[in-house]
């Protein structure tokens, strides 16, 4: 562990200087407020409720529904726009570690954003339609290629006194930035534009192009190979970044279609056949969301650092629900080398132990999605009718968090030096 301790905290000395993934860090960790704010949102708006349920389940569904829209909003604007507040913090933060105004780029920033993510559908005086989609997480490659691009370009254009028009003293700074920056910016967005054009003659944005490109290319099975596989992949790719929902092209209709025909076999008395459902998902391979960052946060309640103390007594009720962003967005774990291991490992180890109860009939399997955000220690067991799934749920978060320990202290140490120094 020492030698592996060793290794790992050496190449990370070496990433964590660098610096485009220390502004990608120090967004991560800026974007913690709004994105706790519409986590709750999200969180408050699912009422895990069914058609029969009476009492406070009853009234906490209906106050969802009289209130739906405004919940929906404030989770859109707090999650579905995540890629776009991704590009406008790396934007900012380069620009501070360069020492440039980060006005400029920022406009440039946006302006880029919604040419290479944003698909418009009708554009009329009054109306405008567009597609949004690719701005919130399946977006984040294109955001950090945008924040990156356009600082990069503009630091070395200005650099280099490109198209640079010199005004009088008496000219205003401000103004005077302006039209000293008007040839770089005219460049960046004449690129962006470029790429916009030659995507949407082909009806598609290159979000959208690029997320059809890294989607898997193999029929889903409902094997513990294909399971195994795609939850290794899956949690991995969203460490550099790659949303989970890129994947969902493919597994989203086979889960569909596997959680439909065990419903109909549960309704007829039959049991279920398939494993690889959504509630086998959510409720049993990713507990508290991708990564099963529910044993995380956990432990991170107990840490001796303050800033990994506050950020878990911040994590841990979202994550509880599923929700995986402050964590993953706060320690951060996100292109964090410490936490890749256990990012990848610890939800394909769940998948391995839950396939294997399921498929030898220890417990039973999946028949019901009640939803995305209902605490898997709650949703394995209405997800199933078996009591044994909430244990088996209670053990494997255990094991998470024994998985998740050695690591995390890893990364405690080496958050206490930075704190000491301070």
């Amino acid at each position: 562990m020492n030698n592996l301790e060793d290794k790992i905290l050496a190449f990370s000395a070496k990433l964590g200087n660098e610096v485009h993934l220390k502004a990608i860090r120090n967004t991560f960790i800026s974007m913690l407020p709004i994105m706790i704010f519409g986590g709750l949102a999200a969180v408050i708006g699912s009422a895990p409720a069914t058609d029969n349920a009476t009492g406070f389940m009853r009234a906490w569904a209906n106050f969802v529904s009289a209130n739906s829209s405004v919940f929906s909003w404030i989770s859109v604007l707090g999650l579905g726009f995540t890629s776009l507040y991704i590009t406008l913090g790396i934007t900012y933060n380069l620009c501070k570690t360069y020492k440039i105004d980060p006005l400029i780029p920022l406009f440039i920033s946006v302006f880029g954003m919604f040419m290479l993510a944003v698909n418009p559908k009708k554009l009329v005086y009054g109306m405008s339609l567009a597609d949004l989609t690719y701005l919130d997480g399946k977006g984040i490659i294109i955001g950090l290629f945008v924040g990156i691009f356009t600082v990069e370009i503009y630091r070395i254009l200005k650099e280099k006194n490109f198209g640079k028009i010199k005004l009088p003293d008496s000219v205003p700074p401000s103004l005077s930035e302006t039209f000293s920056s008007l040839a770089v910016s005219v460049v960046i967005m004449f690129f962006y534009l470029i790429v916009f054009t030659i995507f949407n003659s082909m009806h598609t944005t290159l979000a959208a192009w690029l997320g059809g490109l890294i989607a898997p290319q193999v029929k889903a099975t409902d094997s513990l190979i294909f399971i195994l596989i795609m939850t290794f992949i899956i949690n991995a790719a969203w460490f550099f970044g790659i949303h989970n929902a890129t994947f969902w092209g493919i597994m989203g209709p086979i889960m569909f279609m596997n959680l439909s025909t065990n419903a109909a076999q549960q309704a007829a008395g039959l049991a279920p056949g398939a494993i690889l459902t959504e509630s086998f998902w959510v409720y049993f391979v990713c507990i508290g969301g991708t990564g099963a960052c529910l044993s995380i946060a956990i432990l991170c309640c107990f840490s001796k650092s303050k800033m990994i103390k506050t950020v878990g007594r911040i994590s841990v009720l979202p994550a509880f629900f599923g929700i995986s962003e402050p964590v993953t967005f706060g320690l951060p774990m996100m292109l964090n080398p410490i936490f890749f291991i256990p990012c990848a490992c610890v939800p394909t180890i769940n998948a391995l132990i839950a396939y294997l109860f399921m498929h030898t009939q220890i417990i039973k399997k999946t028949y019901a999605m009640l939803s995305f955000n209902m605490p898997s220690i709650f949703g394995s067991f209405l997800s199933t009718g078996d009591f044994k799934a909430l244990v088996l749920v209670a053990a494997l978060l255990v094991l998470d968090m024994i998985i998740y320990y050695p690591f995390m202290k890893m990364y405690e140490r080496q958050q206490l030096k930075l704190e000491k120094q301070e």
